[in-house]
């Protein structure tokens, strides 16, 4: 009897977070922050909240403002954005060489972010990131909208939110402990994969394509 051949899976849809999983914002979103408080006349704690990224902007921004203003500063924030958060925002290490790797594998790599998606699709063109695909504005389950959408079979993100929505999309969730949330959290929050940072993504791309590998892919 000859033996078993090894089975290689399709090319991937993978989708990827943003903020802390692509690229490193806090310089910009800092710089950002503090000319709002100078505009606004309302202090904003910008170290701060360049720690707790992921959420919506609106969701940052009701620590700071009265209710009835946060819609009114979010547009002002995104208005103001481009000109202080763009060029001080860096690319996180292994996001391009993880984009090139599912292309590599001929499958698709697209975006799937809360942030404002013209804002997103600057980041990235500045960086000279190109995804397939850039969606914007969802958070947590509702990226399971686009995941779906775009036949997604893997998610990758830095927060819990994330895993939230590769669980609700049905996606492999994999996590980079490159963000807010510790590989700890990303665990217990059910993420299958928890990688250091995107520098460990090809080499899992890998061996998750390798259907045989499943049992080390989710390890």
């Amino acid at each position: 009897m000859g033996a078993m051949a090894s089975t290689t899976r399709p090319a991937p849809t993978v989708g990827f977070d943003l903020d802390m999983t692509l690229i490193d914002s806090r310089p910009g979103i800092r710089a950002c922050y503090l000319a709002l408080s100078e505009r606004t006349g309302t202090y904003v704690d910008a170290d701060l909240a360049v720690t707790r990224l992921g959420p919506p902007l609106v969701e940052e921004l009701a620590h700071w403002f009265p209710a009835e203003e946060v819609a009114a500063t979010a547009a002002l924030y995104r208005e103001m954005y481009p000109a202080y958060a763009v060029t001080a925002t860096t690319a996180m290490p292994g996001a391009r060489e993880a984009i090139e790797a599912v292309r590599e594998a001929g499958g698709r790599a697209i975006v799937v972010t809360a942030k404002y998606e013209p804002n997103a699709k600057l980041h990235l063109e500045h960086l000279g990131i190109e995804p397939d695909a850039v969606i914007g504005d969802l958070w947590a389950e509702q990226k399971a909208v686009a995941l779906r959408e775009h036949g997604a079979d893997v998610y990758v993100g830095d927060h819990l939110g994330d895993v939230r929505g590769a669980r609700a999309a049905n996606a492999l969730s994999v996590a980079v402990a490159s963000g807010p949330c510790d590989a700890g959290e990303l665990r217990a929050a059910g993420a299958d994969v928890v990688l250091a940072d995107l520098t460990e993504f090809p080499q899992w791309l890998a061996g998750y394509r390798d259907a045989d590998g499943l049992d080390t892919a989710r390890a």
